[in-house]
């Protein structure tokens, strides 16, 4: 009996060297846990103007603390972060600088996850010099469900959603972070959790330095938290970020 078990272990053992298991392919490869979307800290914008993706509009003092809010916030949470992209805009750029420090990741440019465009760029939006006041914007304003003043929801929720895709497959393990901005973030909320694009700019959960996390559960995106690790710095805030 003994004899025919050590036979059985010789011939298992000559046939794992001959037939060793194959490598891991990319697909069965271990992939992200979470994408981490976080937003910029405030930017300086002693005009009021809604920015959008206009140049030379970087953070605030207080912007570049919350920027570290955020970054102190991923820290605590004891989770590996593999690879950090940002938005190509400066206020993205600046407020993704504190998790490169942190974990200790280059900034990974991702045009995907920019600003929308909007024709009210350059305009100052409240009070009684607001450009929704002006007559000659108001043609601007006839569709808000697409929205007709910029870029549409649905094309938002496309190239959001790939730029997560790529990002989650881009690494072999741990997590992913996207330094982004409100409408994008909040966009990529309502299409993961099945709701209307369409929506009320001023009922966005997505301050400022804010965390929203997701994870892959089989083919879907499912929401797993939302942190607002600036929300004591915030109320100081006199920027509050575009409409």
């Amino acid at each position: 009996m003994a004899e025919k078990y050590s036979r059985y272990f010789v011939l298992a053992v000559c046939k794992r060297i001959a037939f060793p298991r194959p490598p891991l392919r990319k697909l069965d490869s271990v992939v992200a846990s979470q994408i981490h979307l976080v937003r910029h800290g405030e930017v300086f914008n002693p005009q009021r103007v809604l920015y959008g993706r206009l140049p030379g509009f970087g953070l605030s003092d207080l912007g570049h603390e919350m920027a570290r809010s955020a970054a102190a916030e991923l820290v605590e949470r004891r989770r590996s972060i593999s690879a950090l992209y940002a938005s190509p805009l400066q206020r993205t750029q600046e407020s993704a600088q504190p998790v490169s420090q942190a974990f200790e990741l280059p900034i990974i440019t991702d045009p995907r996850i920019i600003e929308p465009t909007n024709r009210f760029e350059g305009l100052n939006m409240r009070g009684r010099s607001s450009a929704l006041k002006n007559p000659r914007t108001w043609p601007w304003l006839r569709n808000p469900t697409i929205p007709s003043w910029g870029e549409p929801y649905a094309s938002i929720k496309i190239r959001m959603l790939a730029a997560m895709s790529d990002a989650y497959n881009s690494v072999e393990s741990g997590d992913v972070v996207l330094v982004s901005h409100q409408l994008p973030i909040w966009t990529t909320h309502l299409a993961i959790a099945g709701k209307p694009l369409f929506h009320d700019p001023r009922r966005r959960r997505c301050e400022l330095s804010s965390i929203t996390s997701f994870e892959r559960v089989g083919n879907r995106w499912v929401e797993t938290g939302y942190a607002d690790p600036a929300a004591d710095l915030a109320e100081n805030a006199t920027d509050v970020g575009a409409v």
